[in-house]
């Protein structure tokens, strides 16, 4: 009797495993892919991967993991609207057979949940969301601190005491560079406003050079934005070789060469790091479904305009011969404050940070008790404005 349960129990483990085997290729569900294993990506763009911003900054990222691991293919979507993301994520898995889905908008987040949970043996990671599952991964390449930086500068620069900037949506990362942006202005110039247009797009050059024109036309001489094209770089320049400066801060791309009379510097992204870290783990099988958050210390963000170049060099000169006293630094310039919190910012401890209290809201109301950071959490919701933005957040 025990020899024939030798012989039963090996035969019966057998056949359950070819017939699990088969059964998870019939759904084209794999499992994801063993250490040391090649690996299959999938990325889900919300616009065209030459949009001189977000997606092309992803894009990029793309393209030097491939050429850098020779065990890593990819496919991607783009133009993707928020609304189809379930539709193309379920093709990149059932279809496309990819091992992990990278979901790169906000707007695809519910979506990319729902995936996570359907399909429990593939691997999510969802870009600028908040929610986290055994098989779903959120990343971020912050840019508040480099938005702060810019700030600075632009405070600075104008002659008006009016600065734009033209934002693509009202969400929390978008508020959050606005604020950032705003307390740089507020720091070198108390009388400085912020002044805010909507366009609720990521990408559209065409509504965002009118909301630019609409911003200069009511006094603003400096610019900022979040939008996936160099419009408001063009109308800098433009308005800039017609005798009135209007000083431009390029978002995620390097846009100088579209303004170089204009750009002072600008938010540089690179994602090539995080992709680098989550596709390493998955291959040797360390993925978490936790989250990632890289900001300048970790290399995600940088300034400029173009890449090498914190600030412009046409601009270099006319920063340094600005004043400015601060309470710990003593007397300095305007140049020389930006490379010094560049230094603070990227230390060992991260010295500074712009979200440092105590930062009220435009209504008066206490946000950032005094000498207490704001948290991820408090960044990550943030729907109001700091004290020297006009208006209000649309809900």
């Amino acid at each position: 009797m025990q020899r024939e349960y030798k012989w039963f129990l090996p035969g019966l483990v057998g056949i359950l495993v070819v017939l699990g085997g088969w059964l998870s290729a019939a759904q084209g569900r794999e499992g994801p892919p063993a250490e040391g294993k090649p690996v299959k990506a999938g990325l889900i763009y919300v616009g065209p991967i030459g949009d001189y911003g977000w997606t092309n900054a992803h894009e990029q990222a793309r393209q030097a993991l491939v050429k850098k691991f020779p065990w890593l293919t990819t496919t991607y979507v783009e133009s993707v609207p928020e609304a189809d993301a379930g539709r193309v994520i379920d093709r990149l898995i059932t279809e496309e057979n990819c091992d992990v889905v990278f979901a790169t908008s906000f707007g695809y987040m519910n979506d990319t949940v729902a995936a996570a949970q359907r399909y429990p043996d593939k691997i999510f990671a969802h870009c600028s969301g908040y929610k986290q599952a055994k098989n779903l991964a959120t990343y971020f390449a912050e840019l508040y601190q480099a938005y702060y930086l810019n700030g600075l500068m632009a405070g600075a620069l104008t002659k008006s005491h009016k600065v734009g900037y033209v934002g693509a949506h009202p969400i929390p990362e978008v508020v959050r560079h606005i604020n950032a942006y705003a307390l740089g202005v507020r720091e070198v110039n108390p009388q400085a406003r912020v002044h805010v247009k909507w366009l609720y797009s990521w990408y559209d050059p065409a509504k965002c050079r009118e909301a630019a024109e609409a911003l200069v036309a009511e006094g603003c001489d400096a610019l900022a934005f979040t939008e996936d094209s160099p419009a408001v770089i063009q109308v800098g320049e433009e308005h800039t070789a017609k005798g009135r400066p209007v000083y431009t801060f390029s978002h995620y791309s390097p846009m100088g060469r579209f303004g170089p009379n204009s750009a002072v510097s600008g938010q540089l992204v690179d994602w090539t790091g995080l992709y680098e870290m989550l596709v390493t783990s998955i291959r040797e099988g360390r993925f978490e479904g936790k989250d990632h958050w890289w900001l300048m210390k970790e290399g995600a963000a940088a300034i400029g305009a173009e890449p090498g170049q914190p600030i412009n060099p046409k601009f270099v000169e006319v920063l340094k011969k600005i004043e400015h006293t601060d309470p710990v630094l003593g007397k300095t310039n305007i140049h020389d404050l930006v490379m010094k919190r560049i230094e603070q910012m990227t230390d060992a401890t991260v010295s500074f940070d712009p979200f440092t209290g105590p930062i009220k809201d435009n209504t008066g109301q206490e946000r950032i008790k005094a000498g207490e950071r704001a948290t991820h959490d408090q960044l990550w919701t943030i729907d109001w404005y700091v004290d020297n933005v006009v208006g209000s957040v649309p809900k």
